[in-house]
């Protein structure tokens, strides 16, 4: 059995800045369909989709400040989670890939800035220990 503060790997956690997107992408069915997209790719099984945004929420109370106007959403998966938080003003969205199974990070940084349309992304993988 592995300690804690074991040097043999936990998992790994994929932190990608994406800017200049196509904000067309940022609606429930546009993330929702990136989700199951990139849980093929990534093979990672699906379980949960919950979303935070305007959606049924009456016009005087919606977003309208460039930080907080936006979906955001949390896939969870049977190894951990993605959570995705996108921000329609600001053409930005900012994605992040947790499991405790390994996952190819740079098929998972290519296709989540094909998805998006970013015209500049930025990734760093952090190994969980």
């Amino acid at each position: 059995m592995e300690s804690i503060g074991s040097s043999v790997p936990y998992g790994q956690e994929l932190i990608l800045d994406l800017h200049g997107c196509d904000t067309a992408k940022f609606t429930r069915e546009g993330i929702s369909a990136y989700c199951t997209a990139l849980c093929e790719l990534i093979e990672m099984e699906p379980c949960e989709l919950h979303f935070w945004d305007d959606v049924g929420v009456p016009d005087h109370e919606k977003q309208s400040h460039p930080k907080t106007k936006g979906t955001s959403a949390v896939q969870f998966i049977l190894s951990s989670s993605i959570v995705i938080h996108t921000l329609e003003l600001l053409e930005v969205a900012y994605v992040n890939i947790f499991s405790c199974e390994k996952f190819d990070a740079d098929a998972a940084t290519h296709f989540t800035a094909c998805w998006f349309g970013s015209t500049q992304c930025s990734s760093n993988l952090v190994i969980r220990r």
